[in-house]
């Protein structure tokens, strides 16, 4: 079965070369270049498993996009933007983009990108499917996170952060670490990116959660995640 992607461009002639491509690749695409056209679409029934989302767009940029999926989506999302600056990728970050990408870019780049965040949802952990802390449970399989009995909203990439912290419970990891494991986005450990997505991490564990720093910053030299594995 074909994997659906959707890409929300107001640059016909990219979306164009973009969408020939995927298409040789062996995807089905889909492609609006008004974003309130595409979010209609997203409200109805689809099949879409990823979503390609140019920053740059008049009425209604792709920040504003990116929030309104986030409401109720997790739906994976790479931002593409001519800029490239450090601050659109902390905007993204904070607003829960799964990647991000700069023009000009190389396709096969762009396909390398899809292939890493679609193959991390998609294929099964080995050997154990769940992680049951005392206050939190996390499922592999489904990409599920469960704190004090009610299910939290993440992004993939989030996701992706929560499981390298709970499988590494009590140790410090450095910024470094997170970088090489992270893998999709094209981190770096000297700017702020790893820092938001920690800290938009951090905050909706805690409002589930107020009383308990399960990510807890150990100054200069990294984080550790605590919390009491369940016996």
């Amino acid at each position: 079965m074909q994997e659906h992607i959707l890409i929300i461009d107001d640059d016909l002639e990219l979306t164009a070369l973009i969408k020939k491509f995927l298409e040789n690749n062996k995807y089905k695409v889909s492609s609006f270049d008004n974003p309130k056209v595409a979010l209609q679409s997203l409200e109805k029934k689809h099949d879409y498993e990823l979503i390609i989302l140019d920053i740059t767009m008049p009425e209604m940029d792709g920040f504003q996009v990116l929030r309104e999926i986030r409401k109720d989506s997790i739906i994976p999302i790479i931002m593409l933007t001519a800029r490239g600056e450090v601050e659109d990728r902390i905007v993204g970050l904070e607003l829960g983009a799964d990647d991000y990408m700069p023009k000009p870019f190389e396709p096969e780049e762009l396909i390398a990108r899809i292939q890493s965040i679609l193959r991390r949802i998609k294929a099964p952990e080995a050997m154990v499917d769940n992680l049951e802390f005392e206050h939190l449970s996390i499922d592999k399989l489904k990409q599920e996170v469960v704190l004090n009995g009610t299910q939290v909203s993440l992004s993939t990439t989030e996701f992706e952060a929560l499981l390298i912290f709970a499988e590494n419970c009590g140790q410090i990891l450095d910024r470094d670490y997170l970088v090489e494991n992270l893998r999709g986005i094209s981190w770096q450990s000297y700017d702020r990116s790893i820092d938001v997505l920690v800290s938009r991490l951090r905050n909706k564990l805690s409002k589930l959660d107020p009383d308990t720093e399960y990510i807890k910053t150990i100054h200069g030299v990294g984080y550790k995640f605590i919390d009491r594995i369940k016996k």
